[in-house]
Parts: structure tokens; sequence; C-alpha cells
């Protein structure tokens, strides 16, 4: 199996630096590490398995209703994640509200399936799919680490910064608010995707 099927969606053709996918739910899901996490595993585990699943079933799917199979698949393997997540992380499944449905509708998943599983076989198709949802879910921690931490002081709920450093306390240190609303996101995302085009040669424009 080509290695590049597993690289090039972390560095090369990331969802969200790269491709442009996948916005939405970067800016709304990553004020906090956990339900960042959360949300990055997910789309994970859903992007490889529907691409598994279209894969192995390629070949029995008429053309004129594959998006529709394809649907039915994401959403089945979308409701199993948010059932699962009820029932044993219940409080992050409220903090993700309806950004879990909504990686039915995820360009990132529907992308992968059109553009590999389609036309590969199942475990190569499992593979990319894993590594997409990867590549997605990094830049999710990134942000989410970045917000948390100066934006709430905290470090998947743990407190980092000492609160005695609070200005409440006699110190120094303000959190900064604006980390924590969506256009901090959107800032982040812009720098990470200034810095990789800076230093990946492959993806500086001519």
């Amino acid at each position: 199996m080509d290695k590049k099927i597993f690289i090039e969606p972390i560095f090369l053709k990331n969802p969200i630096t790269v491709l442009v996918l996948g916005i939405c739910s970067a800016l709304a899901v990553t004020t906090k590490l956990e339900p960042a996490i959360v949300m990055a595993l997910s789309v994970t585990i859903v992007t490889g398995f529907s691409s598994f699943i279209i894969s192995l079933i390629r070949n029995t799917i008429p053309n004129r209703i594959r998006i529709i199979v394809q649907l039915v698949v994401v959403a089945m393997l979308v409701i199993l994640v948010d059932q699962i997540l009820q029932a044993y992380a219940y409080e992050v499944s409220k903090q993700l509200s309806v950004f879990v449905g909504l990686i039915i509708t995820n360009c990132i998943i529907m992308g992968r399936i059109e553009a590999y599983a389609l036309g590969n076989k199942p475990i190569p198709s499992l593979v990319d799919g894993l590594a997409n949802g990867f590549g997605y879910g990094l830049i999710l921690v990134a942000l989410a680490f970045v917000r948390e931490l100066f934006g709430s002081g905290t470090l998947y709920g743990i407190q980092v910064i000492p609160l005695s450093w609070y200005s409440v306390n006699g110190g120094f240190y303000e959190n900064n608010g604006f980390m924590i609303l969506p256009p901090a996101a959107l800032i982040l995302v812009g720098l990470i995707i200034w810095i990789q085009r800076s230093f990946t040669k492959e993806l500086i424009e001519k």
C-alpha cells in the first residue's frame, strides 16, 4: 500500500488547511479540547468506515442512486456514534449539540467516498478515510489547544494557568475572551494555512 494514502491527507491535502472543508465545525467545537477531540474521533471513525463499506459494495451500487446509498451508510454510522456518545459521554454530546448529526453532510466524508472509495479496494479506502479524518482532527485539536489555553486558562478542563496569576487575585493575567469566539478560530486557521504554505514547497503558488 502506498504510504501517500496516509501521509498526504495530513500534510499536502489536509481537508481543512488545503481543501478548505469542514470549516464550520472547526469554528464551532474548538473552544475546548474535550469536545474537539471527541468530534475529531467521531469524524475519523465515520469517514474511515463509510469509505470501507462503500468500497465493499461499490460494484453493486447503481450509479443513479449512489448518493442516496452513500448518505444511508454515513447516516447509519453517525447515528451509532451519536447514540454511543449519549450513552457514555452525555455531557460532551450536549456540548457538540447538532454538530454530531451534521457529520452526515460533512463534505470531507462525501468527498472521500466519491473521490476514492468508489474506485478503490476496501482496505486502501479505509486507510484513506481514516487519514483524512485524522488530518481534520489534527487541526481541530490544535485550534482547541490554543483557544482553551488562552481563552479559559485550562486544558481539557484542568486549570493550567495558575490562579495566582489572575488580576482578581492580585496578579497580572486575564483570559482572552476573544479566543472563545468564532472569529478567533478563523484567524487561527488562517495562520495555520499561512505557516503550512510557507514551509511546504508543494503548496507554494507560483
